[in-house]
């Protein structure tokens, strides 16, 4: 290990990690230093190349290191470093994206609010909502409806949004949430044909809104496609018939697009390209800058954003990082560069194939079921396919195939039995062809082991 990687561990004992075992992080060889990338590759304190095979967090989707994306940034820097949106202040950046958003975005979505993380726009979305029910004289109309699987992030509304496992140990605003059933028909299906299970899980949501009266609820929200919470895909029409019961009973429908949007699924938006409805309010992040620069939007309907404008009335939320000149920068040139090079087209081919590779891993037995769609993939290990038993935690079966696949130079996403994959968009079919065979490998070695 070189000195420099050395150095860094030493002062990386004062950082707390997200989402980790902190006590495992003690133990020597437990991290790795990631010190630069270029394209699709990221590159250890080393010098390893490793195939960045989740995008960073889902979220570098143009690639590492465009030239062109980093002097944007800069020339807004040397422009206007900083100013709020706060009061009666904009500036050119944050305009000229919210503008682009909306003419980006579906049917009557024409109003932006911009945060900083996925959580922070999923809060914002119901805070809202709250607001608007408020302003209508429905004070009352406040609870959401969310489903198991479901991870909607980590500041206090979002994780009780959030499936509640991720909840364990922490104290989340759970007198807001409710949970409907997962959507995972490979796992909750049983004896149902996926037709029946669809019909199931609308009734669900039919039974859930009586329960609890439509009066009650302000928003159902869900995930295009589950990612946390093991890239869990819905049957067909699933997201389209629970939007249709949500408007016959004045629900709110939040599609959380913090994954999904910009060009994940080969459209800049899915909600309606990909599956046919349209949502009241779309969150987003993650691809909205690829990862250059921390910015989230929470993009709602005229009807809202109305409301909420009313005379005699203040909208008391905000952020001082709203809109940030060189974060409204960062998404405008994303999107330009998206736009120019054509890479949610390109995503609609190279997706396909990746995502059919990866399926093809099936025929290892320790592999139960490959889901996902085009660079939104998960694969699940299972003891028997038949069977569909799990192992216990303690096995670390992902967590093991990650580290396989980390020794032969690809880094993927362990979640418990789950191996998540989501690289960047740029990659062609040079890139994703030993994707398969590194997983192939890896996932035959461990499973030697078990």
């Amino acid at each position: 290990m070189a000195k420099d990687t050395l150095d860094i561990l030493a002062q990386d004992k004062h950082l707390i990690q997200s989402f980790a075992d902190l006590d495992a992080l003690k133990k020597q060889g437990a991290r790795t230093v990631i010190s630069r990338a270029k394209g699709a590759y990221v590159y250890d304190s080393d010098g390893t190349e490793l195939i960045d095979g989740i995008g960073g967090l889902w979220c570098v989707n143009i690639g590492h290191g465009n030239d062109e994306m980093i002097a944007a940034i800069s020339d807004q820097l040397k422009t206007l470093d900083y100013y709020s949106t706060f009061y009666n202040f904009t500036h050119p950046a944050a305009a000229a994206l919210a503008e682009k958003i909306a003419q980006l975005a579906p049917g009557h979505l024409n109003a932006v609010y911009f945060g900083n993380s996925g959580s922070v726009a999923n809060d914002s979305a119901i805070r809202m909502l709250h607001h608007y029910n408020f302003r209508k004289g429905k004070p009352e109309k406040k609870l959401v409806l969310s489903r198991h699987g479901a991870y909607h992030g980590s500041t206090q509304l979002a994780m009780a949004m959030t499936t509640p496992g991720y909840s364990e140990g922490w104290h989340a605003a759970s007198e807001l949430v409710h949970h409907l059933r997962s959507p995972h028909y490979w796992r909750e299906g049983g004896e149902m044909t996926e037709g029946e299970f669809l019909d199931h899980l609308i009734d669900d949501l039919t039974a859930g809104i009586e329960r609890i009266g439509a009066e009650n609820i302000c928003a159902f929200i869900a995930e295009p496609i589950q990612g946390a919470g093991g890239v869990v895909t819905a049957p067909k029409s699933y997201h389209k018939r629970a939007w249709e019961v949500c408007k016959a009973n004045d629900i709110k429908y939040v599609a959380d697009e913090v994954v999904t949007a910009f060009g994940r699924l080969g459209h800049f938006f899915a909600s309606e390209d990909v599956f046919d409805m349209m949502p009241d309010i779309i969150t987003t992040a993650k691809g909205l800058t690829s990862g250059y620069q921390p910015l989230s939007a929470t993009i709602v309907s005229d009807d809202i954003h109305e409301v909420i404008s009313w005379p005699d009335g203040m909208f008391l939320h905000g952020m001082t990082y709203s809109g940030h000149p060189a974060a409204a920068t960062a998404g405008l040139t994303n999107i330009a560069i998206m736009e120019r090079e054509q890479i949610p087209q390109r995503v609609r081919t190279t997706g396909a194939r990746f995502e059919s590779n990866l399926r093809s891993l099936t025929d290892i037995e320790l592999v139960g079921e490959v889901r996902g769609s085009h660079f939104m993939m998960g694969i699940e290990f299972v003891k028997g396919r038949a069977s569909k038993e799990s192992y216990p935690d303690e096995a670390q079966v992902g967590l093991k195939v990650a580290q396989a696949c980390q020794k032969r130079g690809l880094i993927a996403r362990p979640l418990g039995n789950v191996l998540i994959l989501s690289p960047t968009l740029i990659m062609d079919e040079s890139m994703i062809d030993p994707i398969e065979a590194i997983l192939r490998d890896s996932i035959t070695e461990v499973a030697a082991g078990l």
